[in-house]
């Protein structure tokens, strides 16, 4: 829920957490069971097409997945949003949907979740349905700080007739009906009865809803291939017990139940240690904004021919005096949100796929400005100003190539990685990429580094491959090499061209352009284990006039 401050206004919002499980799924294995996972979409009257938000983990060899990835949705109380799951057996490693096994949908509204608890509702869209699908909804607390855990076990029960167990935990969380629903699931340790987990962090908003006194039930089991996972025992406790750290009090028993009331000597089943114990802070973005850190915004432009003929009323680069074209309602949009944070409103702005004068050469990296070696314009206002007189001294031409584009501003990005610099790149574009393996690998090689890229897509090009870019749901590798952080966020700009309105449409495309780039930052911060800094350091950082990050010739 949003604070209380007197004097102001207040959209009437919540952050939501859905947990999913399934029961009776269709078997579309041969000599196995399915191995199902739950991709959920959303859509409301701003965008009317689904969108999809996230995915839950696959769980090998199961008609009954209780999935532990929890899907965190924006409830709005004035909004009918829509949401739909669907259901499918995954097959292949391909992130592609089309590849899996389609086990059944259901649609419903994000309201009635909500005001139900929990919702019930059978699966459909396949000619023999069946199965049904089960989503808890719960509001999330305001607390975002987070707990590194790691348990391991001694002397625990042999499951296994030929071997040892193969042992595994799952947490669960007590809901306000005091339902228990899992939360995180750790490895499988193959053949041993002293296991040592790995270390894990969880949030502690879905562990214990903030609340350090709320029951905690572990589970121990022994894994099996058949995905029939036989219970070795459990043990409850709370955050509060886990804080003593290390210790007597937290070397716990391992009780089943069963073998508990059926054997008047059973003592336990081995006990569950726990190694280590650290609570985290999580700062905001508003943390590190207020603590100093400034935002570098560059601009890059597509200047490729399949934008068509500058002079012609149909080009995207058509400049109109009733109405801006696509492109400098995109760079207005989002560029008016950026620059509040941008102490000198100084923007490099680069151009990418031209002919450049006086010889014509073809560049993927020039400044727009036409500058031999500052690429700099001086707010909003001087980036459209440079980009209407650049049309005029070039030639459109092509291919389209990103990756000189983001290795430009990731080599900035190199230098200051200490926390106190963020930069954003801003692709404005109307075709596929031509250069894709190359930008992937640029993509993943700046995840490590304080940035982040932006796409708008404008025109009605394919923009399929911007979707496997915008990795929200599945992790973007290239040679078996996997981005460290999602740094990408994909809008058309079409999207919002229904609006007649020029002024909402502007809103709306900086409002889902922008949304991720909050996370993206904090996100960097916690990987470098980086804090803000104090406030006071604020004031003299804002009251600076110190120079932009330098820009070389080419």
């Amino acid at each position: 829920m949003a604070r209380f401050i007197p004097g102001s206004a207040s959209e009437p919002s919540s952050e939501v957490e859905l947990t999913i499980s399934c029961r009776n799924l269709l078997d579309c294995d041969v000599f196995s069971k399915s191995d199902p996972m739950c991709v959920t979409y959303l859509k409301n009257f701003e965008v009317m097409e689904w969108q999809e938000v996230a995915r839950t983990e696959t769980i090998n060899n199961t008609l009954n997945p209780n999935f532990t990835k929890k899907v965190h949705v924006l409830y709005r109380f004035e909004e009918q949003q829509h949401i739909k799951f669907e259901v499918y057996d995954v097959d292949t490693y391909d992130p592609s949907l089309e590849k899996q096994d389609f086990l059944g949908q259901c649609v419903t509204t994000l309201g009635h979740i909500v005001s139900s608890g929990k919702v019930t509702l059978p699966l459909m869209g396949m000619p023999c349905n069946k199965g049904e699908l089960t989503v808890v909804a719960e509001e999330l607390a305001v607390c975002r700080d987070e707990v590194l855990l790691q348990f391991s076990g001694r002397n625990l029960d042999r499951k296994d007739w030929f071997g040892k167990s193969d042992p595994f935990l799952e947490f669960y969380k007590v809901s306000e009906d005091g339902e228990y629903h899992v939360v995180h699931r750790t490895e499988e340790i193959k053949w041993t009865l002293n296991p040592n987990w790995k270390p894990f962090v969880i949030p502690v908003r879905s562990l214990c809803s903030g609340d350090m006194d709320r029951s905690i039930r572990v589970l121990c089991y022994d894994w099996n291939r058949s995905g029939n996972h036989s219970l070795i025992g459990e043990f409850f406790v709370t955050l509060n017990e886990l804080s003593a750290g290390p210790g007597p009090y937290n070397v716990h028993p391992c009780i089943h139940p069963t073998k508990q009331q059926q054997q008047p000597s059973y003592k336990n089943s081995g006990e569950i240690i726990l190694v280590r114990y650290e609570y985290r802070k999580v700062y905001s973005f508003l943390d590190y904004i207020m603590g100093g850190l400034q935002l570098n915004c560059t601009i890059a432009i597509d200047f490729t021919a399949s934008n068509g003929d500058p002079q012609s009323p149909d080009s995207l680069h058509f400049f109109s005096s009733s109405m801006p074209n696509q492109y400098e309602q995109a760079l207005t949009a989002v560029g008016e949100i950026i620059q509040d944070y941008d102490s000198d409103h100084l923007f490099p702005v680069l151009g990418f796929g031209a002919r450049l004068p006086p010889d014509g050469r073809v560049s993927h990296e020039f400044f727009v400005n036409m500058h031999p070696a500052n690429p700099y314009c001086n707010g909003i206002s001087g980036v459209l100003d440079a980009y209407r007189t650049c049309i005029r001294q070039i030639q459109l031409h092509g291919p389209t190539n990103f990756s000189p584009v983001i290795n430009h501003v990731a080599k900035f990005a190199e230098t200051y990685q200490d926390g106190s610099q963020y930069f954003i790149l801003l692709i404005v574009t109307d075709g596929v990429i031509t250069d894709m393996p190359r930008t992937k690998q640029a993509i993943i090689r700046a995840s490590t580094l304080p940035m982040s890229i932006i796409i708008v897509g404008v025109g009605n090009a394919d923009f399929t491959a911007m979707n496997e870019l915008d990795a929200d749901t599945v992790p973007l590798v290239f040679n078996g090499v996997q981005a460290q952080r999602d740094i990408v966020q994909f809008v058309p700009f079409r999207n919002f061209q229904r609006l007649q309105n020029v002024s909402a449409a502007k809103a709306y495309l900086a409002k889902e352009v922008l949304a991720e780039v909050p996370d993206q930052i904090v996100g960097y911060m916690k990987s470098r284990n980086i804090k803000p800094k104090k406030l006071h350091t604020q004031q003299s950082s804002n009251t600076s006039n110190e120079a932009p990050p330098p820009y070389s010739e080419h």
